[in-house]
């Protein structure tokens, strides 16, 4: 019998700050990748808003220096910092997780690249989205596993997209080696990746109090769009960057998803799961929650890290 579908107060137009008001994260450390802008920075706000210490992980520290002090501004905490990550690199990644030596509490996956017009490889030979989004997450938070088991309670945050229905992982061309290249192919697949990510470590890790969900922030105009030109979602559809960070927020830190794992949110309630492509792009595809999808996945990562 499949679990009860959770629903909460909260919808389309509430924003990070509401869904954590009267919510206290002091004591509670935070890492959000591409925590210095769009949705990111604004899931940083909310989180440092609520007592959090958070740790942006960007590419560029000099560019968060900014978000911090703009965050520290609206919010008074002054426990906000930068550290340097690049996803599209393992070895940055390394530094990372090796510079990390304290418990942590909430890792938001936040970070992302969108429809790469052309098809790209890393030296490893993944294609750039996949890389990226995914393998790049994937290793962070495998990293990780330590500081969030040590923190008594963790929560990870796949922030994934309505773009995960374009397409299932294709486990037999993961990089583009056979089929023609398609932005939109690549991004999806990647999306969906990511949300199989949060269905296997719940599976492996609950036992450990470690517990992760993915969502469909919605439809923001960020930079994330810069090689799409722009937002192609109808108007009304269209949030801004402190509604598109609400549903992060519930799942990095209100309690009313304590101990929910391996499930799929978007306007800050669980997602329908869907069989074929909704009209309005809504729910959650079958595939991208299916379990053995997610225990192949995680396998095909750690040989690809391996």
């Amino acid at each position: 019998m499949a679990p009860q579908r959770i629903e909460t107060p909260f919808g389309f137009s509430s924003t990070a700050a509401e869904v954590l008001a009267g919510v206290d994260l002091t004591g509670k450390r935070a890492i959000i990748t591409g925590g210095a802008g769009g949705i990111g920075v604004e899931t940083a706000r909310a989180l440092a808003g609520a007592g959090a210490e958070v740790v942006l992980a960007v590419r560029r520290t000099s560019v968060a220096e900014t978000a911090i002090a703009d965050i520290t501004a609206t919010t008074g905490n002054t426990d906000i910092s930068a550290r340097e990550l690049d996803l599209a690199d393992q070895g940055s990644v390394r530094r990372f997780v090796d510079g990390w030596d304290q418990p942590l509490h909430i890792l938001v996956n936040n970070a992302g690249i969108m429809a790469l017009p052309h098809l790209q490889h890393t030296p490893e030979g993944w294609e750039m989205q996949f890389a990226t989004n995914y393998l790049g997450h994937f290793a962070l938070t495998l990293g990780l596993h330590d500081a969030l088991a040590a923190a008594g309670g963790a929560r990870v945050v796949s922030v994934a997209s309505s773009g995960h229905l374009f397409s299932p992982v294709i486990f037999d061309d993961l990089h583009f080696r056979f089929r023609p290249y398609d932005p939109f192919l690549a991004y999806g697949q990647s999306k969906t990746a990511e949300v199989l990510l949060a269905v296997e470590a719940t599976r492996r890790w609950s036992g450990a109090g470690i517990y992760a969900n993915a969502l469909n922030p919605g439809a923001i105009a960020t930079g994330l769009q810069k090689h799409t030109g722009g937002l192609r979602t109808p108007k009304e559809q269209h949030k801004t960057p402190q509604q598109g960070a609400a549903t992060t927020a519930l799942l990095a830190g209100s309690p009313l998803v304590d101990g929910v794992g391996g499930r799929y949110f978007e306007d800050v309630t669980e997602a329908p799961v869907v069989d074929e492509m909704p009209a309005n792009y809504a729910g959650v595809a079958r595939y991208a929650l299916d379990p053995a999808n997610a225990q192949r996945l995680w396998d095909v990562a750690l040989g690809l890290l391996n």
